[in-house]
């Protein structure tokens, strides 16, 4: 199954881990990746500890554990390749809104695009 057809059809809960220049490791909360046309993934991120993280430290790890009994999902290494700013494309993929309050906190909104290095499955399996 293609990452697209698989996030279009799984739900569960995705964390993406950064770390700073320095080494120092963040995890969040993240929804579904947007798979793009040209297999690069992207996740739509506001200014905070995830995003300053990837301007000093363009490598990241996307876990997705799908929604059910056992231990399924999926386990991306990243790489930053580029982002755009509060743009059409970007609002074109956005699945939530959030009251006028919200939306101003989150200000400014960030698509921030990954070549995919690696993909194991959630457990199990390793790079070697």
């Amino acid at each position: 199954m293609e990452l697209r057809e698989y996030f279009d059809n799984k739900d569960g809960v995705g964390v993406l881990s950064t770390s700073d220049g320095d080494g120092l490791v963040n995890s969040a909360i993240y929804g579904r990746p947007h798979v793009m046309e040209d297999g690069k993934i992207s996740f739509i991120m506001a200014n905070k500890l995830s995003h300053k993280n990837l301007l000093s430290n363009p490598h990241a790890s996307y876990l997705f554990i799908e929604k059910g009994d056992g231990y399924r999902g999926k386990r991306l290494s990243l790489t930053k390749v580029r982002e755009e700013k509060d743009s059409e494309l970007l609002e074109t993929l956005r699945r939530r809104r959030y009251s006028p309050e919200q939306e101003r906190d989150m200000k400014p909104l960030y698509l921030v695009f990954f070549d995919i290095d690696s993909e194991l499955p959630l457990v199990g399996a390793s790079e070697n």
